[in-house]
């Protein structure tokens, strides 16, 4: 059997029971991630690749927050490597602090992005709406049930992004 990173995202995400609008989702932010890695010559594009189409590989399991860090342990579990993990476990709005977890009943860990594939990978997703691209502006309108500081930090986080592949 080969090596599980070098099985197709795609077949990854089928056997964690992920459906086929996830996986629509999945590609469309893996292609806005892949634009931005096209800007940045210091980034791992495999590695982008990869985070972005399992980003949601959490979703056959739970459609809640919880969604994140189920997937990155299910990708620790099959021997995919830390950093795609770390990319899933990353994604979600602009991250979030251990605090932030805890208070969500998460485990408390760091799930802020820190690298610039997790960064790339989480921004890409706050611009994909189901398979439909959106603005940051669209993408924080339809977050306005999030807290101020947080839908802040995502806007921060499209800023930065776009410096570092502008």
């Amino acid at each position: 059997m080969p090596h599980r990173s070098d099985r197709n995202p795609e077949d990854l995400l089928r056997e964690a029971g992920c459906s086929e609008k996830i996986i629509l989702h999945c590609r469309a932010v893996r292609d806005i991630a892949l634009e931005y890695a096209g800007r940045n010559t210091f980034v791992s594009v495999r590695l982008i690749n990869e985070g972005a189409m399992l980003h949601d590989i959490g979703r056959g399991r739970s459609h809640t927050i919880l969604h994140a860090q189920q997937g990155a342990d299910h990708l620790r579990q099959i021997g995919i490597s830390e950093e795609v993990a770390r990319i899933v476990e990353c994604h979600t709005g602009a991250g979030l602090t251990a605090d932030e977890c805890t208070v969500l009943g998460l485990y408390p860990r760091d799930c802020i992005p820190q690298t610039t594939e997790e960064k790339i990978v989480c921004h890409a997703d706050n611009l994909v709406e189901g398979k439909r691209r959106v603005n940051i502006e669209e993408s924080l309108a339809s977050a306005i049930h999030l807290k101020r500081r947080v839908r802040q930090r995502m806007y921060h986080l499209a800023q930065e992004v776009e410096l570092l592949c502008g």
